[in-house]
């Protein structure tokens, strides 16, 4: 939950009176067994116990008068401030990104930003289905840090135009939106800024940020005061393409203009709409950096189910961040599940992705999930909602110009691989859904519309040492937060002065989980 910071202060030093220090026992997986184990590439993983949760109200506010919203779209947790205290519990500093803004009624000139908040847990030592206690994860919000372009004006979620864009010296073309009014349908002068739908977000050694993004979809580095240091454009077949040329709207037209249309609505080649760079991690030794689109490029049988399934991975070299290098590229098959709300020949469906995080040696996790499940949702029960392990030690290198050029294609359209390309290892693990798990902390899937039904998107991953250390034992927290879309009926943006209620009449607070886990030895997360 949030708490101000004399509230923070306070449990923390409440904490410091009242808790015992634990043993190493307390935080030791039940003496039944583990919740999963799963071997993956010889490397055995093992999911211990729900050992977190919190949540932020649906309708708290950043310092600049706007809704916190959705940033569980990404988080970093800065491991230089992660410290494990005498008492047992724990503090550190959380990085987050909401991704476009509010934009269940469509779209608006949301400048995007990153939160920062401060980290209180005090892991659950005798939590039980059958005695379930309340919330032990806080975070306290600190401040935002607000994102412009290289010439300092700011970016925007509206979405990109369907053809153009932005030219800058030394950059590549942006996708930009060109807007009426505030950009909010309220009056103003109109105007004309890069789009941006920020998902991934990655904490650099020198502190400046690397985040991935759905419209164009690009990788940006971005100082620590927000202004964009770079911008690197993937390979040609990931540029959405309409009618012959670059077109990187993602039909997502104006709250203030809903009949906004684009031809033809999916593009033609490239990524497909809101299916861009999603996840993005870097090498324990920061010198690597790794994106992943959400699912298959429409040259590799997206956008539809159940073809979408051949995500593609960018590896790039990020030694001198001033110049980053594509040095690699590799398959990700995505996991099928069956949804049993949809028509029968439409059950068999793609989990796309929503983030990656590295674990050395070529191996990742990977939050894959269903959608359309969860608080505020037509349907309570989730299918699949997991962190998995990937590995890319034996995967084909798919890098060529033939691959990378528009239109370049690895799989059929029906998302079958081509002969002699061998995608990573993908290995199912931590599955968020497990009822007896959830149960203590009084949350749930499926059943009621509930404050403890879980949120239908978890998009965020970020690993810590449960020794506050090094991890040399293994053991490790994994933070988890939702993207709650913005749903409010108490939202305000655009400083306070746009007041808006969601039409589907719900508060979804942002939730937040952490799991136990024990890495295989040799495991070095970033």
């Amino acid at each position: 939950m949030i708490c101000s910071s004399a509230l923070f202060l306070l449990l923390l030093n409440c904490l410091s009176v009242t808790t015992a220090t634990p043993t190493s026992s307390i935080l030791r997986p039940r003496a039944n067994g583990v919740v999963n184990q799963t071997t993956c590439k010889g490397k055995q993983y093992t999911y211990q116990n729900l050992a977190g949760y919190g949540f932020v109200p649906s309708d708290a506010r950043d310092s600049y008068g706007d809704t916190l919203g959705g940033y569980g779209s990404s988080i970093a947790i800065d491991l230089k401030t992660w410290r494990k205290l005498k008492n047992g519990t724990y503090t550190g500093t959380l990085y987050a990104i909401p991704d476009r803004g509010w934009n269940t009624q469509g779209t608006l000139n949301y400048q995007n930003r990153i939160h920062t908040f401060s980290i209180l847990f005090n892991p659950a030592a005798n939590a039980s289905s059958s005695s379930p206690i309340s919330p032990n994860l806080f975070l306290n919000y600190k401040h935002t840090t607000l994102l412009t372009d290289p010439q300092g004006n700011p970016t925007t979620g509206l979405d990109a135009d369907p053809t153009g864009g932005l030219t800058i010296p030394g950059f590549p073309l942006f996708p930009t939106a060109t807007y009426t009014g505030n950009g909010f349908g309220q009056p103003g002068p109109g105007g004309h800024r890069i789009s941006s739908d920020t998902e991934g977000l990655v904490l650099a050694n020198d502190g400046t940020y690397w985040i991935s993004d759905e419209y164009g979809p690009y990788i940006y580095h971005f100082s620590r005061s927000g202004e964009m240091l770079a911008a690197v454009q993937p390979p040609a077949a990931y540029l959405p393409n309409r009618n012959g040329s670059i077109s990187f709207s993602a039909n997502s037209p104006p709250v203030y203009d809903p009949e906004r249309t684009v031809s033809p609505e999916d593009p033609q080649s490239g990524r497909s709409n809101n299916q861009g760079l999603e996840g993005l991690t870097v090498s324990p030794d920061g010198k690597k950096l790794y994106a992943l689109t959400q699912s298959a490029l429409i040259n590799d049988g997206g956008p539809n189910n159940p073809n979408r399934k051949q995500a593609r991975l960018l590896e790039y070299d990020i030694s001198n961040p001033k110049r980053p290098e594509y040095k690699h590229e590799y398959i990700v098959t995505l996991p099928l599940y069956t949804d049993p709300t949809a028509k029968k020949s439409k059950q068999t469906k793609v989990a796309a992705q929503s983030e990656i995080h590295s674990l050395g040696n070529d191996q990742f996790f990977i939050l894959s999930r269903d959608s359309g499940a969860g608080r505020g949702q037509d349907s309570s029960t989730s299918q699949y909602r997991h962190i998995d392990v990937f590995d890319i030690s034996s995967a084909t290198d798919i890098k060529s110009r033939a691959n990378d050029a528009t239109n370049g294609s690895i799989a059929s359209p029906t998302g079958v691989l081509r002969g002699g390309i061998e995608a990573a290892t993908y290995c199912s693990f931590l599955d968020f859904n497990v009822n007896s798990e959830l149960k203590k902390f009084g949350l749930h899937n499926g059943g009621a519309q509930d404050a403890g039904l879980l949120n239908e998107k978890w998009e965020s991953i970020s690993v810590v040492p449960v020794d506050g250390k090094k991890g040399k034992d293994g053991e490790y927290f994994v933070f988890s937060l939702s993207d709650n879309d913005f749903i409010t009926q108490n939202g305000y943006l655009n400083g306070g002065k746009y007041q808006y209620k969601d039409a589907s009449g719900f508060n979804i607070d942002n939730q937040a989980l952490v799991f136990q886990v024990k890495l295989p030895d040799g495991a070095n997360p970033s």
